[in-house]
């Protein structure tokens, strides 16, 4: 009942709801500031960090899978060739969804004009030339185990690591290096966003001190009692604690009015 009472009878003053309110939009400011970072550093985590991991993890798929066609180039029989090979497509495979995984992330654009989509679009295009030259090399050793003829077997053989050293050796090269740039433009765009959490970091602070003190200034000149009614209001209280010692008889016909002291003045 106390507080249901208190409600009903609460008037706050005009100065009051300005404090209030600059309190709450103070508060909101800060607020959505310090939401934008966290944001910020979550991308960076889920994006950055962990698809630096995920393109490593690209560049050593893509080296197995050359390592595989090296292995396979030395296989002493067409039994030993299937086992290996057979495991080219799902390493292919892995890498292509590791690529378009990325990919399917928010990608931008770094203040230095290093550029995320354009990066990612040169590792697929290399990494599509490797597979062709690569697969170009596995066809040529296939048809050395399916013919019988020892001579054209030697020459496709001949040709298979001539292909894989000249043409397929080259396209990995390309490979590496498409994917070193896409990895200089991850830090740096990771770096823009963490130089923009500074910033929102900072001017978020510089908000809350630059704000709680004008608060705290507004707070002091504005709730405080006005000098003049304070003065009337000692002297009414004045005057009415002096009225009861001191009375005025009211004055008779012909004589002067007199004060009637106090007994014992």
């Amino acid at each position: 009942m106390r507080l249901i009472n208190f409600l009903r009878s609460f008037r706050p003053s005009a100065s009051q709801l300005l404090i209030s309110l600059l309190i709450a939009g103070l508060g909101w400011i800060s607020g959505q500031a310090l939401s934008r970072v966290d944001q910020d550093l979550r991308i960076m985590y889920t994006e950055y960090t962990l698809g630096a991991t995920d393109l490593a993890h690209i560049s050593a798929d893509v080296m197995r899978y050359r390592n595989t066609i090296i292995r396979a180039l030395d296989a002493d029989s067409q039994k030993d060739f299937e086992r290996i090979t057979e495991s080219l497509p799902s390493q292919s495979a892995r890498i292509q969804h590791a690529v378009d995984r990325y990919a399917a992330a928010g990608l931008r654009v770094s203040r230095s004009g290093r550029s995320e989509p354009e990066d990612i679009e040169a590792v697929r295009r290399s990494l599509d030339q490797y597979f062709s030259a690569a697969s170009t090399t596995v066809q040529l050793l296939t048809q050395e185990w399916t013919t019988s003829s020892p001579a054209q077997r030697e020459a496709l053989r001949r040709k298979a690591e001539e292909h894989a050293s000249d043409n397929a050796g080259p396209k990995m090269i390309q490979v590496s290096l498409a994917l070193d740039r896409l990895l200089d433009t991850v830090a740096d765009v990771a770096k823009d966003m963490r130089d923009e959490g500074t910033k929102a970091l900072q001017s978020t602070s510089l908000l809350l001190v630059g704000g709680s003190f004008f608060i705290a200034f507004l707070n002091l000149f504005l709730t405080r009692p006005r000098k003049g009614n304070t003065e009337d209001d000692g002297d009414s209280t004045d005057l009415a604690s002096d009225a009861p010692h001191a009375t005025m008889s009211l004055p008779l016909a012909g004589k002067t009015p007199t004060t009637s002291l106090r007994p014992g003045t």
